[in-house]
């Protein structure tokens, strides 16, 4: 039963960062959101070093852990209030160099101890744009380490369907699995030709996606044909490679010629309903009925919906996207090495003799501040402030980082090729 616990707990914890952090950005501005996230994650940090420093059976350790996991849910909404009520600024206030610079010389601070730990003063400019400039300068860290761990998940992947063509029934499995295969890879062709439809693709971009995609099919082609692959991982590695070529091209929402284009074909189609009157009937009695719940219901179903307008897609889509590989590598990927259900449950270690599972267990143990600082990245990369009536917005900024993300697809497959080359003891056939 305690496991039901843990994972409402979990999915509460993952929700309310993921709703908080976009708010404090919303609501108070880009200091607001870099000094909530910052202290979330200096909080974690304490929480994650806590349990990694005292030993697993000490009562120090269980009394601890278990104070800062409870006062959690205190300290999560306290920091949110702490952070916008001091450090929410003005939309245009974006640099937070030339706000500092600006500041020593427009702000009168009365002692030196206001000039250096005030409001607005060296401590607080220094922090949250040292917090700033570390963000940015690891989003390709994150970008690399997402590729790492989806190869990992890749592996594992073919490791499991070697195992279960393996163990009986393997003409049963053979279908499943070439069927599977075959439609990640349909799936992965209809998004390459959408993205070969987008009007901003120029001749060099053209080259890059040709030659992205021929090695992929390359890569999966001598590991079905070397014995070292398998459909399954070549058709994984294609999609993945499709996925990031198509973050580099599109933020998941339509273009405005798109949008005009939709609109016109909307205004020229009959009003017809969209689905059969017995279900529009149905939808309608539904509606009908949220209007009967309590206000309070209501009103956070409505606060929830708007906290999530306030989040761009490729955020969203990205971090959840991330969080899947991320909990794959840590969790999962143990479990299939050591062949057992134990790994799934236990904690990676330290103590592991193979460097990818020590980088595996850091992930793990941190997992919450890693969270958070990927999370502040994705959103720092799509804030972006005018001198309009919206202020700032983390849906419109400039996400760049498509050299990285090259990177990214470029290091992952020569690390697969690699993979090939060696024939590693987890890519051989029996």
């Amino acid at each position: 039963m305690w496991w039901f616990f843990r994972i409402v707990s979990s999915f509460i914890f993952l929700l309310t960062i993921v709703l908080s952090i976009p708010i404090s950005f919303d609501v108070g501005g880009r200091d607001s959101g870099l000094a909530y996230s910052l202290s979330l994650f200096g909080f974690y940090i304490l929480y994650s070093s806590a349990k990694l420093a005292t030993p697993e059976n000490s009562r120090v350790r269980w009394a601890f852990t278990k104070l800062l996991q409870t006062s959690q849910w205190v300290v999560i909404p306290t920091l949110l209030i702490w952070s916008l009520h001091n450090f929410a600024v003005d939309a245009n206030s974006t640099d937070w160099v030339s706000r500092t610079i600006g500041g020593f010389g427009s702000q009168k601070h009365s002692t030196w101890t206001d000039w250096f730990f005030g409001n607005g003063g060296l401590v607080e400019s220094v922090t949250l744009g040292g917090w700033d400039k570390t963000l940015r300068y690891s989003s390709p860290v994150f970008q690399l380490a997402e590729g790492f761990c989806t190869l990992l998940v890749i592996q594992a992947a073919g490791w499991i369907s070697r195992e279960l063509v393996n163990r009986g029934r393997s003409d049963t499995w053979v279908l499943i699995l070439l069927i599977l295969s075959a439609s990640i890879i349909a799936s992965s062709v209809y998004f390459l030709w959408r993205v070969a439809l987008f009007p901003s693709i120029n001749n060099v971009d053209a080259i890059l996606i040709g030659v992205t995609v021929t090695s992929a099919i390359f890569l999966g082609a001598i590991g079905i044909g070397t014995g070292r692959g398998n459909p399954v991982e070549s058709s994984l590695l294609f999609a993945y490679v499709v996925l990031c070529v198509y973050q580099i091209f599109t933020d998941y929402v339509q273009s405005p010629e798109a949008q005009a284009v939709a609109a016109e074909q909307a205004a020229n189609q009959p009003e017809f309903p969209p689905l059969p009157p017995i279900i529009m009937a149905s939808y309608s009695t539904l509606l009908h009925l949220f209007n009967f719940l309590p206000s309070a219901v209501y009103s956070s179903l409505s606060f929830l919906y708007a906290a999530f307008q306030t989040i761009a897609p490729s955020v969203m889509i990205s971090l959840v996207y991330r969080l899947i590989v991320f909990y794959c590598a840590t969790r999962i990927i143990p479990a299939v090495r050591e062949s057992g259900i134990g790994a799934l449950i236990n904690e990676p270690s330290f103590d592991d003799s193979d460097d990818a599972n020590r980088f595996l267990g850091f992930l793990s143990w941190f997992s919450p501040s890693v969270l958070i600082a990927v999370y502040t990245s994705l959103l720092l990369q799509h804030f972006s402030a005018s001198d309009g009536d919206e202020g700032w917005t983390l849906r419109h900024g400039d996400a760049g980082g498509n050299t990285w993300r090259w990177v990214n697809v470029a290091a992952t497959m020569i690390l697969y090729a690699n993979e090939l080359r060696i024939g590693n003891e987890h890519l051989k056939t029996d």
